[in-house]
């Protein structure tokens, strides 16, 4: 069953409420990998306030009624976009927020944009798992510092337009 939620664009103003919600949200993948140093456990606020007002990157939230509850991070590149930092509430995680902010993610996207790339902790198995649900697949893993992350593209453009018709 999915939790109704509202999705928009997450505003400077909701920096606060975001970074509580990716701490909490990130302290199980920490747990995962002995490491509390990850960094969406060590950005600051100023470098959150900073990111999302950067261009080129749009931050989108769910809200299940004044609760920022789920959040994702796109970075847009020519031909290309980069989702990072899929975070839903502890307390809620497994009731659908994290599909509904992937699907929410294409209408946010340039129209010259092919690919869609993720990333996430090789060893986050559920991550991983909810990425390759949702067509994407695992290109490449890569080390940074102690961690190893899986990148997972997904082709999009015009195949995914095209209606396929019945057979007659």
């Amino acid at each position: 069953m999915s939790l109704e939620v509202t999705i928009r664009s997450v505003s400077e103003q909701d920096a606060g409420e975001l970074l509580t919600l990716r701490r909490a949200a990130f302290v199980s993948e920490a747990q995962v990998y002995g490491d509390p140093n990850i960094p969406p456990l060590t950005q600051t606020l100023d470098e959150l306030r900073a990111d999302i007002a950067a261009e080129g990157v749009v931050t989108l939230g769910a809200w299940a009624g004044h609760r920022l509850v789920g959040s994702v991070r796109v970075l847009l590149e020519p031909g290309k976009a980069t989702l990072g930092r899929l975070a839903v509430a502890p307390d809620l995680q497994g009731q659908g927020i994290g599909t509904q902010l992937l699907l929410a993610v294409p209408p946010h996207l340039s129209e010259d944009t092919s690919e869609l790339w993720v990333f996430t902790g090789r060893d986050s198995v559920h991550n991983v798992a909810l990425y390759e649900k949702h067509g994407y697949t695992h290109q490449h893993d890569q080390t940074a510092g102690d961690l190893t992350y899986a990148y997972l593209r997904k082709i999009v453009g015009a195949a995914d337009d095209v209606e396929v018709a019945p057979p007659a």
